[in-house]
């Protein structure tokens, strides 16, 4: 009988209870595992539970996942009987297989769990895709807690249908579908943005304006054109999970930089400066991800100092604007554009599949990225940069913003009391979308045990570029209102004291 008490969780005992029948030919080669709901039903589990134990024996090379069919019991490293992959389903399995796609959409973010977490043996923690994935792949109806968007009915909007609709029947349809669009991206959105960025005193002209598919898109083009395999890259720790497993992949030396209140611990960076002769420094000015952290001026004009003096780029990743102050102290508002790239998107504030990211560079460095740019996706979509264009020309999108920013106050000052009540404390003061939150207990633990009670975790080990234990994890103020989260964050901790 699986025990909530034990100190594995209900996710690790199952996988290890499968990984010893069949290590110990209990379960032959080839067998059929119980569908999705059958295992639950036995065990007494939910159905997520079950999905992310079959996720560890995957990881372990102990079963295989057939389309429509179930998880089989591997044969000597090849498919079940060498049996190709859409099978016909056998009679009486139909509704089990139902289950089990259902369910297998829920996979992906309960490895990324289950791996972020360390909790899959012999796979290393942390991959690119993983964490990407287990962002977007809902686990439950549950809010949950490790989530970087606000909630889709934040988001919730009249006016962008409305833009796309103004887009759309315009005479002018015809002619830019037709085509590619402009390299640099569309011009009248170029014009707006160059306005846009003015109110937070970063100055520079719509032909310095490079239009991206998302904000990672652009932070993806400045390390292809800036940087080469085994480069050395200043990154802020605790970071951003993602950049630091992307520069990774692309063969980068990331040197973590500690993130301190009022910004990049400066004696860190100047050795680092010394030492390896950096390339790149990227930044999370305001709002920092995950600690809420703002720079201060004399930080960041110590950054700016160390710059030109050691001859590298600063790459400013202004993703949380919407939500900010407008006078809050940006790197490329003191250095106009000189050593400093301009990062920002609208996935967090405005809708997140439309994918629409900018950059504002250096004049020396327009022609160097654009050329990333066009190799990697030639242009970027013309319509719905055309309807962005009309939503922030017409104030819709700052009025949105407005209301976003009111409704997130809110949250955070509920979400804090709720923490505050069940044993938390705050690493750094509550600001923007983001806690920095310590629990007291290994939460790589607590993300693994939390997500068999339906809840997805943001550890504090994913936070650093060389994973190391923490007690802290970050939360998402708009997903973590709810007392029942809390009163079942209480229960576990509990449990694991």
């Amino acid at each position: 009988m699986l025990m909530k008490s034990s100190t594995q969780s209900l996710t690790e005992q199952l996988s290890a209870r499968f990984a010893e029948r069949i290590r110990n030919r209990l379960l032959a080669p080839g067998a059929r595992l119980p569908s999705v709901r059958q295992c639950a039903q036995q065990h007494g589990v939910s159905p997520s539970t079950v999905v992310a134990a079959y996720d560890q024996l995957l990881a372990q090379g102990l079963v295989e996942a057939r389309k429509n069919r179930g998880f089989f019991v591997r044969e000597n490293g090849r498919g079940a009987a060498g049996a190709p992959l859409g099978d016909a389903q056998p009679e009486g399995l139909i509704e089990d297989a139902a289950v089990d796609r259902m369910a297998a959409r829920w996979s992906t973010a309960h490895w990324f769990a289950a791996r972020a977490a360390g909790r899959v043996p012999g796979v290393s923690p942390v991959n690119a895709t993983a964490l990407i994935r287990g962002m977007f792949h809902k686990i439950s109806d549950k809010p949950q807690p490790g989530m970087g968007v606000f909630p889709p009915s934040w988001l919730e909007s009249t006016f962008m249908p409305a833009a796309v609709r103004k887009v759309t029947h315009s005479r002018h349809l015809q002619e830019f579908s037709l085509q590619y669009g402009e390299p640099l991206g569309d011009a009248h959105l170029r014009r707006v943005l160059a306005k846009k960025l003015s109110t937070l005193n970063v100055h520079t002209s719509p032909e310095h304006i490079i239009t991206t598919v998302g904000a990672t898109h652009a932070l993806d083009i400045v390390s292809r054109t800036l940087l080469r395999p085994g480069d050395p890259v200043m990154v802020e720790e605790p970071g951003w999970a993602v950049e630091f497993a992307r520069l990774a992949a692309l063969g980068m030396h990331i040197l973590p930089v500690p993130r301190k209140p009022d910004g990049p611990d400066l004696e860190v960076m100047a050795r680092y400066c010394e030492v390896h002769k950096p390339k790149l420094y990227v930044s999370v000015s305001v709002f920092h991800n995950p600690t809420g952290y703002c720079l201060t001026p004399g930080s960041a004009h110590r950054v700016l100092q160390l710059a030109n003096q050691h001859n590298f780029h600063v790459v400013e990743d202004d993703t949380y604007s919407h939500i900010a102050p407008e006078h809050a102290t940006r790197l490329t508002a003191l250095d106009g554009l000189q050593r400093t790239i301009y990062v920002s998107g609208f996935a967090k504030i405005l809708a997140p599949n439309w994918r629409i990211g900018f950059m504002a560079v250096p004049p020396l460095l327009i022609e160097p990225l654009l050329d990333t740019k066009l190799l990697a996706t030639l242009t970027t979509p013309a319509l719905l940069e055309k309807a962005l264009a009309l939503c922030i020309e017409q104030g819709q999108l700052r009025r949105h913003a407005e209301r976003i920013r009111t409704r997130l106050d809110a949250a955070r000052s509920r979400s804090v009391k709720l923490a505050l009540q069940a044993g938390c404390t705050f690493a750094a003061e509550p600001t923007g979308l983001f806690g920095w939150v310590e629990t007291g207990v290994d939460t790589d633990a607590l993300a693994q045990r939390m997500l068999d009670e339906g809840y997805l975790l943001a550890p504090g080990a994913l936070f650093h570029a060389e994973r190391k234990p923490s007690t802290l994890m970050r939360i998402n103020f708009a997903t973590t209102q709810e007392a029942a989260f809390w009163q079942t964050f209480q229960q576990v901790v509990a449990a694991m004291k």
